[in-house]
């Protein structure tokens, strides 16, 4: 039995799904059973991270753990590791490839957040393996309503990075779990092309064949907005730090197609598969 966290969210819920389809016994984690919405044949177990009580009935004959740390602090993670220890021997932890090893600080919160995860998990007990994402295509489903409404999206013009479709992180994910040979490893996780904000647009306009762009906005800007849209002041902070600090990045990695045989796809790819939700 494998179980896996952040079962609702991009990359937890394409993991649902890949195992399904894999034939593997697989629960969920979820706060609200009622609300989960998952695929068919997913048992779903109520629990909450941040009260590592609520975890045991969920970690019943359960042998590894998919980890997705939804908080912007390590506070309750080495508890929630204690538990996740009495019940299994793996943990397969979602990273961020923003994290250096060279580093005694990270360049800004969430990679700092990844960093600790990332120590207090192999200090832990179970086997570990880390996967360490770079940009997930779907976070650009929050530019949907400036799609809809202007065709412009307005905000801090973030570094180009190698952005990752989650179905990719996802399929490496499911081989990691279900295969041995993987304890001990990090992975580092990218698409195939290295593009831009300006270019993400770009592909999504072509996709719901409209013409669209990318609008760069200052940060002092962007964070009145966030604020004013209902963000938590913390994680308007940690984003808007990242967007400062991160340095324009080169790499790109054949690490999906090295461990499941299938090229990564690019971000044109994810957003022709996904144009309806921009419409």
């Amino acid at each position: 039995m494998i179980l896996v966290t952040g079962a609702t969210g991009n990359v937890g819920r394409q993991v649902i799904a890949q195992l399904v389809s894999s034939g593997v016994p697989v629960r969920a984690l979820v706060r609200d059973g009622q609300q989960s919405r998952l695929p068919e044949g997913v048992e779903a177990v109520e629990g909450d991270l941040s009260r590592p009580g609520t975890l045991k009935r969920a970690l019943v004959e359960v042998e590894t753990v998919f980890l997705i740390w939804p908080f912007l602090a390590t506070d309750g993670a080495s508890a929630v590791l204690d538990v996740v220890e009495g019940h299994a021997r793996r943990v397969v932890y979602l990273s961020s490839s923003g994290v250096n090893d060279e580093a005694e600080r990270q360049s800004d919160p969430i990679n700092q957040l990844h960093a600790d995860m990332e120590r207090l998990i192999e200090e832990s007990g179970p086997q570990w393996t880390i996967l360490r994402a770079n940009t997930i295509a779907s976070n650009t489903r929050g530019w949907a309503e400036q799609i809809r409404g202007a065709g412009v999206v307005r905000g801090p013009d973030i570094a180009a990075t190698a952005v990752i479709d989650p179905r990719d992180i996802a399929a490496v994910a499911v081989r990691v779990l279900v295969e041995d040979g993987h304890a001990g490893m990090t992975y580092v996780l990218t698409g195939p092309q290295v593009v831009s904000r300006t270019e993400q647009v770009h592909a999504i306009g072509e996709a719901i064949g409209r013409p669209l762009r990318f609008e760069k906005v200052p940060v002092e800007l962007a964070r009145q907005q966030m604020l004013a849209d209902g963000r938590p002041p913390a994680l308007v902070e940690a984003l808007l730090a990242s967007a400062e600090t991160r340095p324009h990045s080169a790499l790109i990695t054949s690490t999906v197609e090295e461990v499941t045989g299938t090229p990564a796809r690019t971000f044109r790819d994810w957003a022709f598969d996904h144009a309806d939700d921009f419409r």
